[in-house]
């Protein structure tokens, strides 16, 4: 029998994604055996500054890179919208699952829908993506830092402390948390890279863990989030920049992508689709940044992150 160790967080989201795949790799082979390695990351230690000001989404993902490259585990189970683009020599990105459904969900317990906040209400996310795509459609919302696990999210909203909040869908169907909320709606914001997809990332040299990616690996989804990975890299979107980026299948043989970029507040808005073949779907992502360089995203970047949480003191870690 071979031991495989797992390597993921600890909150119940990463916990249900680390036992999915635990349960996916022992169904498709009889001889490993696969241990969980339950880490704490610096993203889930500091929760009273927004995320931007602490580093970004690396937060999540660095104490499961650092045990990979100790050895004591051969691999790492991440929600893919938190893996930078960046991936530390020695270790590789090489499994993305099949993707779920994408959606941004707004909640409540007072009011139906986005349309029927009044003006002026308060509404919670982490998310400067969300911000932006928020805000160009209702401006006259207030928008409130909103940290913590889901289930702590959902108990400030249940306090009052927000007139509405906004996550991401499939995390509360997987944890099954949706019934709780007396309002919901799928909203049309364009996701982040990678929501909804897990990602895979193992020591590269292991042949065991790849043996075990590769038979976990979904080849549409590694294309697709492949398109999305590189538009963030090419256009060197850092962790204070609103940026919502989706590859799609349009048909069998075609991909859509859609990308947006803007300031925080919701204005000076970027926002561009095509549809491409799925031949060129290897270089689309860099070709498509560079589309949105060309009509002036890096001046917006820039602008966006001295405006994004302004009014915080950074705190670098």
């Amino acid at each position: 029998m071979q031991k495989l160790v797992i390597a993921t967080r600890e909150s119940a989201l990463a916990l249900w994604q680390a036992y999915h795949i635990k349960d996916r790799v022992e169904e498709l082979f009889d001889d490993v055996e696969v241990v969980i390695n339950k880490m704490t990351s610096n993203g889930d230690k500091v929760l009273d500054k927004p995320l931007a000001l602490i580093g970004g989404k690396g937060h999540f993902t660095k104490e499961l890179e650092d045990a990979m490259l100790e050895g004591s585990a051969d691999m790492a189970v991440h929600s893919l919208k938190d893996v930078p683009t960046y991936i530390p020599k020695g270790l590789e990105l090489s499994a993305i699952t099949k993707r779920c459904d994408q959606s941004d969900v707004f909640l409540s317990h007072k009011y139906e829908s986005l349309d029927e906040l009044p003006k002026g209400a308060v509404v919670g996310t982490t998310s400067l993506r969300r911000r932006m795509q928020l805000l160009a459609k209702r401006p006259d919302l207030k928008v409130k830092d909103l940290r913590g696990n889901v289930n702590t999210r959902l108990r400030k909203l249940q306090e009052g402390q927000y007139d509405a909040i906004i996550l991401a869908y499939i995390g509360l169907d997987r944890l099954d948390l949706l019934k709780d909320i007396p309002y919901t709606q799928k909203l049309d914001f364009i996701p982040p890279m990678g929501q909804a997809s897990l990602g895979i990332e193992i020591v590269a040299s292991n042949e065991l863990a790849r043996k075990v990616s590769d038979a976990l690996n979904d080849e549409i989804t590694f294309m697709l989030t492949k398109i999305e990975r590189d538009f963030v890299s090419t256009i060197e979107a850092g962790c204070s920049a609103p940026v919502a980026i989706n590859a799609t299948m349009s048909d069998e043989d075609s991909v859509k992508i859609e990308g947006m970029i803007g300031y925080p507040d919701g204005t000076h808005i970027l926002h561009k689709s095509k549809v491409i073949s799925k031949d060129e779907a290897d270089i689309a992502g860099a070709m498509f940044a560079q589309e949105f360089i060309a009509n002036g995203a890096l001046d917006i970047l820039e602008e966006a992150e001295k405006l994004a949480f302004k009014d915080e003191m950074p705190q670098r870690l």
